[in-house]
């Protein structure tokens, strides 16, 4: 019996978490990356590559990060329901946005300053879009201009807009990102308020480097950010309201998205003052302490929009299954920061296209597994929200 019992014990400890974490500590190091199987072994990567300032910035929420926590866990309150004998031998990725036909619903979001995490930052980025034919956004407070990105995708990329709090200043940026051939504009709207990014600051207490060569008056700074040349005041004007929105849609031609809704009023409110599209986002758990994920906020405002406009979404998104969730919620495409972030900090370009193979791989799975074949497939029946 004793024997017996150690035998049981043997085999339960072989199929534990335990054994799998030490075989994975047994592992080889991952030393470029196509040995990557996974966005989090570049989330691994990046924290011994980052000083204390850049990671903090990279890595924080706001307040106590319980958002940002939540983006995560949001996920594991919907389950698949997996449907068998359907000839999938075939997946299409394929999707439709403003008549543009993708390969894939993921696109790259904006994410300010990459240069703090590789020399070629969001030119890296651009190539690695350009290769594997992704949608990229680039940051009003890009460390690379608008037009230097643009050649290097080599095709018309979206621009992400933090307003001016001058009107003046918003004019010049928005004819500026039409000059470079933008065809949709972001206006992200969640950061109206401010925010308190307490763990970022207390890392760059942390950080005794002198940063003079790569930033000017710190990590966060507006001032050498070339999107902001020539812009007279700051960003994000407190007092905006629905008749900015307005007088955005007059001002441009470009389509227009609305960043940061989680809320179905909000969500009427943009498709009535002539948004073409709404971005759920809550900035990575970077804007709000709301305490709600993006993926648990998509489903309301997918319904107070219904076929009208499209909804895209974000934050939080690692794996093939987020992403296959958001999109039987209703979502048309679901953008990525962190981890492509994590693949240009651990190998540049190289690193941005191993994270979207692995995550289009991961969705091409997904959608074999689940029986849905095509995009157009995957509807709220594949879904259910746990009690």
């Amino acid at each position: 019996m004793r024997l017996s019992g150690r035998r049981e014990f043997l085999r339960f400890l072989a199929a534990s978490p335990l054994a799998a974490s030490a075989l994975a500590q047994d592992a080889p190091p991952i030393t470029r990356a196509g040995d990557a199987l996974s966005v989090s072994d570049f989330e691994t990567l990046t924290g011994g590559k980052l000083p204390p300032a850049h990671l903090g910035y990279l890595m924080s929420g706001v307040d106590d990060d319980a958002t940002l926590k939540r983006n995560r866990e949001g996920f594991q309150h919907f389950q698949l329901r997996a449907r068998r004998l359907v000839d999938v031998s075939k997946i299409d990725l394929r999707t439709e946005m403003f008549g543009v036909s993708w390969e894939a619903p993921i696109f790259l979001c904006p994410v300010g300053g990459q240069k703090m995490f590789h020399p070629e930052g969001e030119v890296a980025v651009a190539r690695a879009a350009k290769a594997k034919k992704t949608t990229q956004i680039l940051s009003t407070v890009s460390s690379a201009p608008v037009e230097q990105v643009a050649q290097a995708l080599g095709r018309p990329l979206w621009y992400q807009m933090y307003m001016p709090t001058n009107w003046a200043g918003t004019e010049k940026m928005v004819r500026r990102a039409e000059a470079a051939g933008c065809p949709v504009l972001v206006w992200t709207v969640d950061l109206l308020g401010g925010r308190n990014t307490e763990t970022a600051a207390r890392m760059r207490r942390a950080d005794t480097r002198n940063c003079a060569a790569c930033h000017t008056d710190g990590v966060g700074s507006l001032k050498g950010r070339p999107m902001l040349d020539g812009i007279e005041g700051g960003i994000n004007p407190p007092a905006a309201n629905w008749t900015y929105l307005d007088r955005l849609r007059k001002l441009t031609k470009m389509k227009l998205i609305i960043k940061g809704i989680d809320t179905a009023e909000d969500a009427r409110l943009c498709r009535e003052h002539g948004a073409d599209a709404v971005l759920v986002s809550n900035h990575g758990g970077r804007a709000t302490e709301t305490l709600r994920s993006t993926i648990e906020s998509l489903a309301e405002v997918v319904d107070a929009v219904g076929s009208q406009i499209p909804v895209l979404v974000d934050s939080g998104f690692r794996r093939g299954t987020d992403i296959y969730k958001a999109l039987a919620l209703g979502a048309r495409a679901v953008g990525i920061g962190r981890p492509y972030i994590y693949g240009l900090t651990a190998f540049g370009q190289e690193g941005v296209e191993r994270v979207l193979d692995i995550l289009q791989a991961e969705l091409r799975r997904t959608m074999g597994q689940c029986g849905t074949p095509a995009i157009k497939d995957i509807t709220r029946a594949a879904v259910r929200k746990s009690a």
